[in-house]
């Protein structure tokens, strides 16, 4: 720690200020879409927390909505609080949006918060986040995600045998839209790819729970695929739970992407549910909340696994104990480079933080993020 760093005890936060960011995606005719849902654009909530001079920042992606939850129920109860601990903090938000609604956007407004406290903690002690952090490792292996059900074939082959060819071991693609056309398109791929990386298929919860025992079954024997994630509704546990009974012993079922509350784990880990466990750091609850679900994952012998937001996920997880990988997804990949400064590429297949910067090492570019804002102003 550089003798110019404070007293954290003696530090409160100044002021919190939040934005959003709504950017296009760059799918066919503007749009991109998995097994259930298409979408045009994707909104970043940004959040920064000032203190001691310093600016530590978060951030979710949401709708806009999320944004006013903050500023509405989150601003006003940190400002003149302690910067010392963040779990604190959650602690205190926890109980804040309890009436308000707690799951959804009270759970990402949260999560905002909660990384922006930990990135600011670490940058008045001018340390990397993985050094501030309880780290188990020094990288995060991730897997290329994208393949969207309306891409054509050749720019779905280019997609993933482009991640491949960056030493990206794992590949994932979304299918179950039109479930007959993902022969064809999981046979492209195994073309253009060869046959040793890994491919992992998202169906977003399209399917029922006999068509996804029958596709699980298919997947697994015709393309070797080794990761089926959501098959079914992350709501229908017991389909979840009889997947992971009667699909193919090679081909693991995983969901969590959308648990909000620790309670939405145990459900997923009781029984259990999956076979790997996912957890997204824009809305668990933050760093806090994925240390909290990773001593969750680790009691019920489940792996971790990061879904998207890599710019915050790969420090985080690096204290995940039992941690599987990251997914490097398409849009936030983009995103991410498109308005900040610092956002990291894989290196041998994963993400290592940088230990030369502080926090999570990223500075918002002000000038390329200010043509896709949709909430807030710019303040100093």
């Amino acid at each position: 720690m550089s003798a110019a760093a404070p007293d954290l005890d003696a530090v409160r936060i100044d002021s919190v200020d939040v934005h959003a960011f709504e950017v296009p995606t760059d799918g066919p005719d503007g749009t991109e879409q998995d097994g259930t849902l298409d979408w045009d654009s994707t909104t970043m909530v940004l959040v920064r927390v000032h203190a001691g001079g310093r600016t530590g920042i978060g951030y979710t992606y949401g709708d806009v909505s999320v944004a006013s939850f903050v500023e509405s129920k989150l601003t006003g109860l940190l400002k003149g609080r302690y910067v010392t601990s963040p779990p604190a903090l959650w602690h205190l938000m926890q109980r804040q949006i309890r009436n308000a609604g707690r799951p959804g956007a009270g759970a990402m407004a949260v999560s905002a918060v909660d990384v922006a406290l930990w990135d600011l903690k670490a940058r008045l002690l001018e340390l990397p986040m993985i050094h501030l952090l309880p780290a188990y490792h020094d990288r995060v292996p991730v897997y290329g995600s994208g393949g969207f059900t309306n891409y054509p074939l050749d720019r779905l082959t280019d997609q993933l045998a482009g991640w491949v060819e960056q030493g990206i071991p794992r590949v994932k693609l979304k299918t179950s839209r039109d479930p007959e056309r993902d022969p064809q398109r999981l046979t492209a791929v195994r073309k253009a790819i060869g046959d040793e990386p890994e491919v992992f298929t998202d169906a977003n919860g399209a399917l029922g729970r006999k068509q996804a025992l029958y596709w699980a079954g298919r997947f697994h024997d015709e393309w070797d695929v080794r990761w089926f994630e959501e098959p079914v509704s992350s709501a229908d546990l017991d389909g979840l739970r009889m997947l992971c009974e009667r699909g193919p012993e090679r081909l693991e079922i995983a969901a969590g992407e959308y648990a909000y509350t620790t309670r939405d784990f145990v459900n997923l880990v009781e029984g259990p549910a999956v076979d790997c466990l996912q957890a997204d750091v824009t809305r668990c609850g933050g760093i806090t909340g994925v240390l909290e679900t990773a001593g969750l994952a680790a009691a019920h012998h489940l792996d971790l696994s990061a879904h998207c937001a890599p710019a915050v996920s790969a420090h985080a997880f690096c204290a995940v104990r039992r941690l599987r990988h990251l997914e490097y997804f398409h849009d936030h990949v983009r995103i991410e480079r498109l308005l900040f400064d610092g956002t990291l590429s894989p290196d041998g297949g994963a993400l290592r933080p940088d230990p030369g910067r502080p926090g999570l090492g990223l500075e918002v570019k002000w000038p390329d993020a200010e043509r896709y804002r949709v909430y807030g102003t710019r303040t100093t």
